[in-house]
C-alpha cells in the first residue's frame, strides 16, 4: 500500500485505466521532454525507470513522468500543496489536455488533496488534514457523498481516542477515491483481482540540478584614495581617473605627442626651394631662347 502520492495528470484519453493496461511501456523522449519544459532552470539527468509503487513520492530533487498515449502522469513535489488552487499556471495545462487531475496524500500525517481542472478551467478542489478543511472549491461530485454522510469512516486503533472535531472520513482515503473515479485505479485499496496497481504503471525518472548561474565579472577594488569620499564623490573620482588614462594614453605621460601621432610638418627648405628650382629652370630656359634668337 503507497502511504504518499504527490501526482498531476493530463489525460485526453476516454478510458485512462484502459490506456495504462495496454501500454506498458512509457515514452522516455516525451518524458525528458516534458521535464525539461517543467523545469527549465535545472540540469535534467535520466536516472532509472520506477513505478508509481515506489515513485509516486519524489524527493525534492528528483521527478517522475510516464507518457503515453492519451495520458501523461507527473510525479513531483511541486504538486503537495495545501491549497491546489495555487497551483502555478505552468503545471495546470502545459499539453493542452482536456483534463488535469491532481491527487496528493500523506498517510503519515493524515492529510490528502485533488483538484480537477476541465481544459484549463478549474471545477473542484479539496484538502484537509483530519481535524482542519484548507481548501474546499467547486461543486462537490457525486462520489464524494459516502464521505460526507460518514459512510467511510477512519479506522481508528484500539489504543487511540478520536477528536471529536474530527472530519467523516479519512483525507488520504478520500484523495485515493478521487485517483479511482477519474483514472480507473487505486494506491490504498485491498487488492483485488486482475485489479490495475500502482506497480504496473512505469514512470520515467529524472535528478534536478540547480543550472549554473552566469559568471559575473568581478567589481575593481576600491582605491584607497578615494577612502575619504563620499559615494558622488567616489564614482566621480574614478571617472576622472579614467580620463586621465585615456588622456596619457593620447599625449603622454608629460604632455608631449607621441611621435607617431604627431602631424608631420613640411621643412622650412622644401617650402622654398620648389620655386627657386623652377625659377632656375625658368633662367636656364630663357638663356637658352636668347641664344637661339642671336
Amino acid at each position: 500500500m503507497v502511504s504518499t502520492a504527490s501526482t498531476i495528470w493530463y489525460v485526453d484519453a476516454d478510458d485512462p485505466a484502459a490506456v495504462l493496461r495496454e501500454h506498458r511501456d512509457p515514452d522516455p523522449g516525451a518524458a525528458q521532454a516534458l521535464a525539461k519544459q517543467l523545469f527549465e532552470d535545472y540540469e535534467i539527468v535520466p536516472k532509472m525507470v520506477g513505478t508509481l509503487a515506489g515513485c509516486a513520492g519524489p524527493d525534492d530533487d528528483e521527478i517522475y513522468i510516464g507518457c503515453y498515449p492519451g495520458l501523461t502522469v507527473v510525479c513531483s513535489r511541486q504538486v503537495r500543496l495545501p491549497d491546489p488552487t495555487t497551483l502555478p499556471e505552468l503545471l495546470i495545462r502545459p499539453l493542452a489536455s482536456e483534463h488535469t487531475y491532481l491527487v496528493s496524500f500523506d498517510a503519515s500525517m493524515g492529510w490528502g488533496s485533488f483538484a480537477h481542472w476541465e481544459r484549463g478551467e478549474f471545477r473542484r478542489g479539496f484538502s484537509s488534514s483530519r481535524m482542519k478543511i484548507l481548501a474546499d472549491a467547486g461543486l462537490p461530485l457525486v462520489w464524494e457523498r459516502p464521505f460526507w454522510a460518514g459512510e467511510r469512516p477512519v479506522l481508528w486503533r484500539a489504543d487511540e481516542l478520536p477528536d471529536p472535531q474530527c472530519l467523516p472520513f479519512d483525507p488520504p482515503d478520500f484523495a485515493d477515491e478521487a485517483n479511482s473515479e477519474w483514472l480507473g485505479f487505486q494506491y490504498r485499496a485491498p487488492l483485488v483481482a486482475d485489479a490495475l496497481l500502482p506497480r504496473d504503471i512505469a514512470v520515467c525518472g529524472f535528478t534536478l540540478s540547480p543550472k549554473d548561474p552566469p559568471v559575473e565579472s568581478p567589481e575593481p577594488a576600491p582605491d584607497p584614495r578615494d577612502r575619504a569620499l563620499g559615494p558622488r564623490g567616489r564614482v566621480l573620482a574614478t571617472r576622472a581617473r579614467a580620463v586621465g588614462a585615456a588622456r596619457e594614453q593620447t599625449i603622454g605621460p608629460r604632455g608631449q605627442v607621441p611621435a607617431d601621432a604627431r602631424r608631420r610638418e613640411p621643412e622650412a627648405e622644401s617650402i622654398g626651394s620648389a620655386p627657386q628650382e623652377k625659377e632656375r629652370r625658368g633662367l636656364l630656359g630663357w638663356l637658352r631662347e636668347a641664344t637661339r634668337t642671336d
